[in-house]
């Protein structure tokens, strides 16, 4: 392997991943697809009467509870849909090529910087019982540190470690951190809302018109509302974990999948969004209902922000089913009364 020739690179366009749109206006597009088409899914399913043991509330609370029209929940989700859209197109029009050829030169930089790493903690590996002269000599690696100037080769090994970091460790590193920063920006702006009387009044009752939750109101909010706590929050994620524009549509759309299932008032068995952590369908349903509006405010990926302050649903599932079950009857007797 000739490092030099490994160290230049030629840099062509990267061609757009779907239908010839170009990836900067496709991270626009995607999330939007996805909401609705996801939307509609589940109202195919409520409509239908389908995989009806599976919902959480009863046609009755739907009906009696909620207090808005779903004509006015589409409205509000298409203004903010909007809003977001042309500030992503002004974005994306601002937003540089991206570019591809040049993956052999980082993957090179990754082996240089694990062969002087691995040199570099040699003398310390006798205190944890291992020969590290040994070691280099059966992963083949020669004991003096190099630079990006210097005739070597990288070994099988390093060539296979640097690839599982360029490929894996620092995509799934630059997921998990807009995950974290959407959970934080998320948390403390929801439970803001919530804590702060004129807040909620003004903006973020519109959301709780809804109490009995479905896929359409996943983003009825005030306008002003959906675009800080969802465009913004998502932007800066995007921003500050350093994503291409490939990974942020991959991001922004399982985003709005997560959130529309959140929202979608089923909890189906065979639903992985279900299961991947506590922060699902049931938790966010929680949070909807009178009794459980002061807690659950984490969204929308994990339920880490309630647990450390404290402001996670306390009662069993026993004793919830049975809010469900109270609440699902009171509905029907007062549907018969009119």
């Amino acid at each position: 392997m000739d490092p030099y020739s490994m160290m230049s690179c030629t840099e062509t366009p990267l061609k757009p991943l779907l239908f010839g749109v170009p990836d900067k206006y496709m991270i626009l597009i995607l999330p939007v697809f996805a909401y609705w088409s996801l939307s509609l899914f589940f109202y195919a399913l409520d409509e239908g009467g389908y995989l009806s043991k599976y919902k959480l509330h009863t046609p009755a609370e739907f009906l009696k509870r909620n207090r808005v029209s779903m004509q006015y929940v589409v409205q509000d989700v298409l203004i903010q849909h909007l809003l977001q859209t042309i500030l992503g197109a002004v974005l994306a029009w601002q937003e540089p090529e991206t570019y591809t050829g040049c993956e052999s030169r980082d993957i090179f930089a990754w082996a240089l910087w694990l062969r002087n790493s691995f040199i570099r903690i040699l003398p310390f590996v006798p205190f944890i019982g291992i020969d590290g002269t040994q070691l280099a000599k059966q992963l083949s690696i020669p004991i003096p540190l190099v630079n990006s100037n210097s005739s070597w080769s990288p070994t099988a090994h390093e060539i296979l470690a640097a690839n599982f970091i360029y490929w894996t460790i620092i995509p799934a590193f630059q997921y998990l951190l807009a995950m974290f920063f959407v959970d934080t920006w998320q948390y403390f702006i929801h439970r803001a809302m919530h804590t702060l009387p004129w807040l909620y009044r003004t903006f973020h009752v519109r959301h709780h018109r809804l109490y009995v939750p479905y896929a359409f109101g996943a983003l009825y909010n005030h306008p002003l509302e959906g675009f800080l706590e969802d465009t913004v929050g998502s932007l800066l994620a995007f921003k500050i974990a350093g994503m291409s524009v490939r990974q942020g549509m991959w991001f922004f759309t399982f985003s709005t999948i997560k959130t529309v299932d959140d929202h979608s008032g089923f909890r189906l068995p065979w639903d992985p969004l279900q299961f991947l952590t506590d922060n699902n369908a049931y938790y966010h349903d929680i949070h909807h209902q009178s009794w459980g509006m002061k807690s659950n405010f984490s969204q929308p990926f994990t339920s880490s922000w309630d647990r450390l302050f404290g402001t996670i649903w306390k009662e069993s599932k026993d004793e919830t089913d049975a809010r469900y079950e109270r609440g699902k009857k009171s509905a029907v007797q007062v549907y018969k009364e009119e």
